[in-house]
């Protein structure tokens, strides 16, 4: 198998190489964590997977099917309302290690916290949806720079702590709801391993063909445990050998060889470049800094079978939308015009007019 051929595979695995009937939630329970700190472009994520536009994957995350909240690295992710509870216990532990740490930067220990909890339950009990400056502004915290850094543990705490998570959009402002008011918490709980076998599963199935390292980067637990986790599933995997290194798949994944011509205009942050500790699969070297940087930051992206061929951006105009592309490399003017025809899905998920320049 070549790198080629993994690339291609990852497209098949994560939903973006054939037109599915799957709901947005369907989408995000098959993928497992859809990370989703630029909340525009991460409903996009969702959409370039199914048919929905973004009025109804937005419906979606204000009704609950979705849920977005901090879970598996310190960032913003989108899970099911199907998975929240378990996925919570599996990486919890390990992601309140960071809130902790920056809680103590200004003066909030584990107790603090925990009365901040409180304070908080009591804010949005009965179905009560609070963007967090008002529930800084209850809590007495003033709005500052400093404050600011203070209230991003605070409410990231409270959602690892399995408190709240999102609620109701407030006009373009994200609120806050208690998480047992918006999804029931199931009867049964699985034990630390369990989590992690069926967090492994699910990421091998939605994201593989994947190394052990990917999965480390993308879980957030160490190499060892990892490795560990691996072992016990052994008999539930395939592996392929590229360069000395060993990707993953499950057992009941198809990697026949069905490629394809496929155009993709893809998100910021999105799953098919995140998702993976090294990215070599997907893109040239030479070409990863103009996708994304070294602190994390990654554009939205443009995809001619498999490969990171350019980026690209949207200006939300009055009637319309602007698109401007960078291709990394010259390109013909017939040869953008079939290219182009790849960001019509994203004209039928916005419902507006697309202008490229």
């Amino acid at each position: 198998m070549t790198y080629q051929e993994i690339s291609h595979h990852r497209l098949v695995s994560q939903k973006l190489l054939e037109a599915n009937a799957n709901s947005p939630q369907e989408i995000v329970t098959h993928l497992g964590a859809m990370q989703a700190q630029d909340y525009s472009m991460a409903k996009w994520a969702i959409g370039s997977r199914c048919d929905a536009t973004e009025a109804a994957i937005e419906e979606a995350i204000n009704s609950a099917q979705i849920i977005r909240t901090h879970i598996l690295r310190p960032t913003w992710h989108f899970v099911s309302a199907d998975d929240i509870y378990w996925m919570l216990d599996v990486s919890a532990p390990q992601v309140k290690r960071f809130t902790a740490s920056a809680g103590k930067k200004y003066g909030y220990d584990t107790k603090k916290l925990n009365q901040a909890n409180s304070k908080i339950e009591k804010l949005l009990a009965g179905n009560n949806h609070l963007t967090r400056d008002e529930i800084m502004q209850e809590l007495g915290i003033k709005k500052t720079s400093s404050a600011d850094f203070l209230s991003a543990a605070i409410m990231m705490n409270a959602e690892l702590d399995g408190l709240v998570c999102n609620g109701r959009m407030k006009g373009k402002q994200i609120t806050y709801a208690l998480l047992e008011e918006r999804v029931s918490k199931p009867k049964s709980k699985l034990t630390r391993e369990e989590g992690i076998a069926k967090l492994a599963l699910r990421y091998l199935e939605s994201h593989g063909p994947a190394t052990l390292l990917d999965f480390s980067w993308w879980s957030g637990f160490p190499p060892t445990t990892c490795k560990n986790i691996f072992n016990a599933i052994e008999l539930q995997l395939n592996s392929i050998e590229i360069n000395g290194q060993i990707y993953w798949i499950k057992t009941d994944s198809s990697v026949k060889n069905n490629f394809r011509e496929s155009v993709h205009f893809l998100p910021a942050f999105d799953e098919i470049l995140i998702s993976y500790k090294t990215r070599e699969a997907s893109i040239l070297l030479e070409h990863q800094s103009r996708a994304f940087t070294n602190n994390g930051i990654f554009k939205p992206i443009i995809l001619e079978n498999s490969k990171v061929i350019g980026t690209w951006k949207r200006t939300i105009k009055k009637d319309y939308a602007k698109i401007e592309t960078d291709f990394f490399n010259e390109t013909e003017t017939h040869k953008k015009a079939i290219l182009f025809e790849g960001i019509r899905a994203f004209e039928n998920y916005l419902g507006t007019k697309i202008v490229i320049e």
